[in-house]
């Protein structure tokens, strides 16, 4: 049954039970935070929505009518219930927000959310997170359904209906083993031949291989060469690349290492005559649904993620 016009506005009633309790509207309405004839409007509108006086009004100050009495009680029943369901929904809202569930990329999992968690952590110790890493299709399809608070992508596609805003550029880099043919090419190698080289890569719908291939053909390449290996991680990418089994395109951030280490020599990309170059550089990109602010631990992390 909907709620009775009558009682829709408590705040009328609370303030009858804080004159009640003080004895004076005056008073009360300073409780509440109102000024007195503020406080004296409401109470006598009160009264004609009830058809009753509720109050006795002197010079020395305000008391409840025997009827003013009555409804207080009620009203007092009325107040405690629903100061009961606002405390009962707001523990709920405390357990919701005290777990922060964020889906993001494998590259953005791997190599960049672990710093941002460990601040968004010092700002909320008692947070938990719950973390998963999955390509990009799949982290905007967990975001629609409302699956995780925040995304993290690196594919340059996105389906209708979310809001994103790019957090971080990022630069993809082919790599090999040391001993590939590739690396006694001093001008690198051309973009028909990176098109048609079989990549150890991750699956279709990864941000990464989805980056690469919009990246080709804007550079030109009209077929590109099915997967030498298809692998799950990043990780494993990079162990099969130094194991000699062939080229690869990664993320910088993600063979800094590496490079460093010699394990992995990275190859650069000429342009084709006439052709625009090869662009391999990519936004990384917060999402969430569009129409619906971040707020809490959520907005946090997105500002972390920003800096």
């Amino acid at each position: 049954m909907p709620l009775p016009q009558l009682f829709a506005d408590l705040g009328s009633f609370d303030l009858l039970l804080s004159v009640a309790r003080l004895g004076s509207v005056g008073q009360a309405a300073r409780e509440h935070g109102v000024s007195q004839p503020a406080a004296s409007a409401r109470l006598r509108q009160l009264e004609r929505r009830l058809g009753i006086a509720l109050l006795n009004r002197t010079p020395r100050g305000s008391t409840l009518t025997s009827e003013g009495a009555l409804v207080a009680d009620w009203a007092r029943t009325a107040i405690e219930a629903a100061e009961a369901l606002a405390a009962g929904a707001g523990a709920l809202r405390t357990a919701h927000d005290s777990t922060l569930r964020v889906a993001a990329s494998q590259t953005v999992a791997e190599y960049l959310l672990p710093g941002w968690l460990v601040a968004v952590r010092a700002a909320h110790p008692e947070l938990g997170v719950r973390l998963d890493a999955v390509n990009s299709a799949d982290v905007a399809r967990r975001v629609l359904a409302g699956e995780v608070d925040l995304g993290f992508v690196e594919g340059p596609d996105l389906p209708a209906g979310l809001h994103a805003e790019t957090v971080q550029d990022d630069r993809l880099a082919v790599v090999v083993a040391p001993g590939h043919p590739w690396t006694r090419r001093r001008r690198g190698i051309s973009v028909a031949e990176l098109a048609a080289a079989s990549l150890v890569s991750r699956e279709a719908n990864s941000g990464t291989r989805r980056a690469l291939e919009s990246a080709l053909h804007a550079a030109g390449a009209t077929t590109i060469a099915p997967p030498l290996l298809e692998l799950s991680s990043t990780t494993a990418i990079k162990h099969a690349v130094a194991a000699g089994s062939g080229p690869a395109v990664l993320s910088s951030l993600a063979i800094a290492g590496e490079l460093g280490t010699g394990a992995l020599v990275e190859i650069g990309v000429k342009a084709e005559p006439g052709a625009p170059p090869l662009e391999l550089r990519r936004r990384l990109r917060a999402v969430w649904p569009t129409g619906q602010p971040l707020s809490g631990p959520a907005r946090d992390l997105y500002a972390i993620a920003r800096k």
